[in-house]
């Protein structure tokens, strides 16, 4: 598989392009990492430096690799954390290129906004920008719990309204949603659950909930997740694969006592997912 991923990178540490480049590398697929900034670290530390790239760099960058001649063999377009519709519009323009001379190619997007606890932490205007231009253009999106209910402008307190909630955003393009981090009341305590829908029907795996919420573990689980499921074009064999390795690696961070998640420590679980979450069909 050959993959634009079009995202931020960090120096030190693994969130964006920083986080998804090398799982899907050791997965065997070839990556093309397109960056939108270059920062010594992941923002969650408080400070940083580095370069916010303008909207026109990327999209030379891109410009550049269509100039080889090779843009269009692209099998998908992955993109996470949009800071700004300019950024969002070259991500777009990246897709129409490449699906127009591959028109298999699918493009994933996380749509990252916010989180239950934090609220919303992008610039204004721009869940709004996702929900109404991006996400529709998408083939996968990725959202968690809190900004799958923007998306479909609803509160979910159950797995039927999760349900109902993926129904609605998908009416609007994305043929595959996974959402990840759902709580819901019918839960046992202490646990989570991340739900996978498709024409094919919808899948939840239940996994215990670890005390840990690193930077990057989204950007890992989409990745993983579009790798996956253009490997096996099964969701529930996606999900099973995708939540096992993740789970996993968060296993490796929690006992390292990092906040950096474990990704090359914990590589083997990414190369060879274990079996240990079952996907049960909900529909």
């Amino acid at each position: 598989m050959k993959i634009l991923s079009i995202q931020s990178s960090v120096a030190y540490g693994h969130v964006g392009n920083s986080a998804a480049a090398f799982p899907l590398q050791r997965l065997g697929h070839e990556v093309w990492p397109v960056l939108t900034v270059h920062f010594s670290n992941h923002t969650g530390y408080g400070a940083w430096r580095g370069p916010l790239l303008p909207a026109a760099d990327v999209a030379e960058v891109i410009a550049g690799i269509q100039d080889r001649g090779v843009l269009g063999t692209a099998d998908a377009v992955l993109s996470g954390y949009q800071g700004d519709p300019a950024m969002g519009a070259v991500i777009l323009d990246a897709v129409a290129t490449v699906k127009a001379t591959n028109p298999a190619a699918v493009y994933c997007c996380d749509p990252v906004m916010g989180d239950a606890g934090r609220g919303m932490f992008v610039r204004p205007g721009i869940p709004e920008y996702l929900r109404d231009t991006v996400v529709p253009r998408a083939d996968i999106i990725t959202p968690n719990h809190f900004e799958l209910d923007f998306l479909a402008g609803r509160t979910t307190n159950s797995l039927a309204e999760v349900l109902d909630a993926v129904d609605v955003v998908r009416a609007t393009g994305p043929r595959h949603v996974l959402v990840t981090s759902v709580l819901h009341g019918d839960l046992p305590p202490d646990s989570l659950e991340v739900v996978a829908v498709s024409d094919e029907g919808a899948w939840a795996v239940t996994t215990p909930l670890l005390p840990i919420n690193p930077n990057g573990g989204g950007d890992v689980t989409a990745a993983l997740y579009l790798a996956h499921l253009w490997t096996t074009g099964s969701p529930a064999t996606a999900l099973e694969r995708t939540i096992a390795s993740v789970y996993a690696v968060l296993e490796a961070t929690l006992a390292a006592g990092t906040r950096e998640i474990q990704l090359i420590a914990a590589q083997d679980v990414i190369a060879d997912p274990p079996t240990r979450f079952t996907a049960r069909r909900l529909r």
